[in-house]
C-alpha cells in the first residue's frame, strides 16, 4: 500500500514538551522521574530492525507501550512516517510510552510474511526483557497504517500468545486476502502489491488475513477506512466490521466515503477525536 503521511496531525494542538531528553549511547542510567527519548534502537542483526523509544516523566511499571508500525505497501516506507502519530501522542497521552519501529522490507524475493509478523514479535519481546531497566508494563497497543495497519492487526489476533495488547487501531488496512475485490481485481499497480502475499493456495490466503485469524478474544479494535480507496476495497472495512461484531468483540469502525488511502481537514479531525476517545476508553 502507499503510505499515509497523516501530517496535519502533526499541528491538531501540539505542545512542545521541554522534558528531559536523554540519549543511552553512554549507557545512562534511567531514571522513571524524567522523561526519556532514545532513537535507532537495534532489536535485532538487520540495519532495518531499529526503534525509536519515548517513555514518559513518572512511568511505573504499569505504564502501557503504544507501538506505531508504518505503511508502505510492506516494501517501502519507515518509521519517519509515523512522527505525526508520535508527536500527537507525545503531548495528548503524556503518561504512555511510545515505540516507533521498523520492520525488514519485502521484495519479490524476500516475502513479508512471516518476517515482518516475526520482526514485532521481536521487538514485544525486547521491551518484555528490559522492563524493569524501561520502568514500563508488558502491555501494549498498536496503531497501524495501511500495510502497517494489516501486520498490526494480524499480530494482535494470531501472535498475542501472552495476551499483552490491550488495544489495535488499523487505518486503511488490507485485513482479507481472500476477497473477491483483490482475487479478482483488474489493477496492475494493486495486483503487483498483492503477489507478495499470493502462495496459491487459500489456507495461506486465510493464514495472513486478519479477518481470518481474529477470535473473540480478540483486544479492542478501531477501524478507518476510506470509501473511494483504489488500494483498499470498503469490503476489507464493512467485512471486518461484520466479522468483529458477530464475535462479540469491542469495536468501532469509521468508513468516509468521499476519501481515499488517508484524508486531511475535518475528516482527520474526526478520526483524531475518534482514536483519542478509543485511547482513553481501551489503553
Amino acid at each position: 500500500m502507499k503510505n499515509i503521511i497523516f501530517a496535519i496531525l502533526s499541528i491538531i494542538a501540539i505542545l512542545s514538551f521541554n522534558s528531559c531528553v536523554k540519549n543511552n549511547e553512554n549507557n545512562t542510567v534511567l531514571t522513571p522521574l524524567d522523561f526519556y527519548q532514545e532513537l535507532n534502537i537495534s532489536y535485532a542483526s538487520d540495519s532495518e530492525q531499529v526503534f525509536d523509544l519515548y517513555l514518559p516523566a513518572n512511568r511505573t511499571n504499569e505504564t502501557k507501550v503504544m507501538v506505531l508500525v508504518h505503511g508502505g505497501g510492506w516494501v517501502s516506507g519507515d518509521k519517519n512516517d509515523m512522527n505525526p502519530f508520535k508527536d500527537y501522542l507525545l503531548t495528548q497521552f503524556p503518561d504512555i510510552a511510545l515505540v516507533n519501529m521498523n520492520y525488514r522490507l519485502a521484495n519479490q524475493t524476500t516475502p513479508p510474511y512471516p518476517m515482518q509478523i516475526n520482526d514485532i514479535s521481536n521487538v514485544v519481546l525486547y521491551l518484555k526483557d528490559r522492563m524493569d531497566e524501561y520502568t514500563i508494563s508488558d502491555r501494549i497497543g498498536f496503531i497501524g497504517t495501511s500495510a502497517g495497519a494489516h501486520l498490526s492487526l494480524l499480530w494482535s489476533y494470531a501472535f498475542d500468545s501472552q495476551d499483552q495488547v490491550n488495544m489495535v487501531c488499523g487505518i486503511v488496512g488490507p485485513t482479507n486476502f481472500t476477497d473477491p475485490a483483490y482475487l479478482e481485481n483488474t489493477n496492475p499497480d494493486l495486483q503487483e502489491l498483492l503477489d507478495l502475499y499470493d502462495q496459491a493456495t487459500l489456507s495461506f490466503l486465510e493464514e495472513v488475513s486478519p479477518y481470518h485469524q481474529v477470535t473473540s478474544i480478540a483486544p479492542p479494535t478501531i477501524l478507518f477506512y476510506g470509501g473511494i480507496d483504489p488500494l483498499v476495497p470498503i469490503t476489507q472495512g464493512t467485512a471486518m466490521r461484520d466479522k468483529l461484531s458477530e464475535l462479540g468483540v469491542i469495536y468501532e469502525f469509521t468508513l468516509y466515503p468521499n476519501e481515499g488511502h488517508g484524508w486531511v481537514g475535518i475528516n482527520l479531525l474526526d478520526t483524531t477525536a475518534k482514536l483519542h476517545a478509543f485511547i482513553n476508553n481501551y489503553f
